[in-house]
């Protein structure tokens, strides 16, 4: 889709703007990489709930909004799990450990629990029928992804600085103004603005004509299309044995996507899930909790336990493609 491809253009334009904002700011490794880039990063996928709940058709806008809610950590639990496990295992014959995964568990737990726990939090949000007492979750979830990011950088660990690539508006400048690098990262919002919009509409249409609930075409096609190209790093990062940055990439998304996402969810919509939508829910935090408990009995990973996410993902295309899930 052309609105998908506007996304991720503006979010790679965003990102390398947001980059540029955190040096200029002279902000730690950690608060750029934890909070601004974090936000770059997550900010296709965000946007796309964002837009359809308060832009989207009546009905129509919530329901892709509550998809693309989900769907996001769904993705990260199952399908991104399942590739990191691919890529390890075709790379098993630079690593002297093979099957264990050269990892700092402590990182991975950290990281799942704080996922299992606030995602859970956001479903059973969904049972609740008094409004009061859904707002008292949504002051948990974001303090909750409060109280990771603030832990997060109290275990940084100093590395060497990146190189940045050159801001795109100003490609031979080293030290370009803080008024340019604020121009890029607001035409970059903008543009991303614009391809979720264009994305809503489209997929309200296409699910008319083709009779499939529009929350489980958001649920399915945002976060591949916007999650997945991104999360091709962890492959690179696999390939060079850096496995604590490739998963890390990973779990660091999903409990930024199970805790102040839905409570946005949670907060301007009715919040009242499908089936479908509880299922994803489901197997997302089974195939999380398979790599938790891996990592805290055995303290140490393999692929094939990640692997299984791969399955969850399969299960639930196939009862979407059967009918089965309406």
């Amino acid at each position: 889709m052309v609105s998908l491809g506007i996304i991720l253009a503006g979010a790679e334009v965003f990102t390398n703007g947001i980059e540029w904002l955190g040096k200029r700011l002279n902000l730690a490794e950690g608060a750029v990489g934890s909070i601004l880039a974090a936000v770059g990063t997550a900010l296709p996928e965000t946007m796309i709930p964002i837009i359809a709940i308060f832009l989207g058709a009546e009905g129509a806008g919530e329901e892709i909004g509550i998809g693309a809610i989900l769907g996001a950590p769904f993705m990260l639990a199952t399908l991104a799990m399942f590739i990191t496990g691919v890529a390890v295992i075709a790379n098993r014959k630079k690593r002297e450990q093979f099957p264990r995964l050269s990892l700092d568990t402590s990182v991975m737990s950290r990281d799942l629990g704080f996922f299992l726990i606030v995602y859970t939090m956001a479903m059973l949000a969904a049972f609740i029928e008094v409004r009061w007492w859904k707002m008292v979750v949504v002051g948990l979830l974001v303090l909750a992804y409060a109280v990771y990011v603030v832990q997060t950088l109290k275990v940084e660990k100093k590395v060497e600085e990146e190189h940045l690539s050159p801001l795109l508006l100003a490609r031979g400048n080293t030290s370009p103004d803080l008024g340019l690098i604020l121009l890029q990262v607001a035409a970059a919002l903008g543009a991303i603005v614009l391809g979720a919009h264009i994305f809503v509409d489209s997929v309200d249409n296409i699910a008319r004509l083709v009779g499939v609930p529009r929350f489980v075409l958001a649920l399915i096609i945002a976060p591949v299309a916007t999650e997945l190209p991104e999360k091709f790093n962890s492959i690179i990062w696999i390939s060079k044995g850096k496995d604590t940055l490739a998963l890390g990439n990973i779990t660091g998304a999903m409990v930024f996507q199970s805790s102040l996402i839905p409570a946005l969810g949670i907060t301007f919509t009715e919040w009242h899930l499908t089936t479908g939508a509880l299922l994803s829910a489901l197997l997302a935090l089974g195939s999380a909790a398979a790599v938790f408990f891996q990592i805290v009995i055995k303290k140490y990973l393999t692929p094939y336990i990640l692997m299984v996410g791969g399955m969850f993902y399969v299960a639930f295309v196939v009862l979407v493609v059967t009918g089965i899930i309406q």
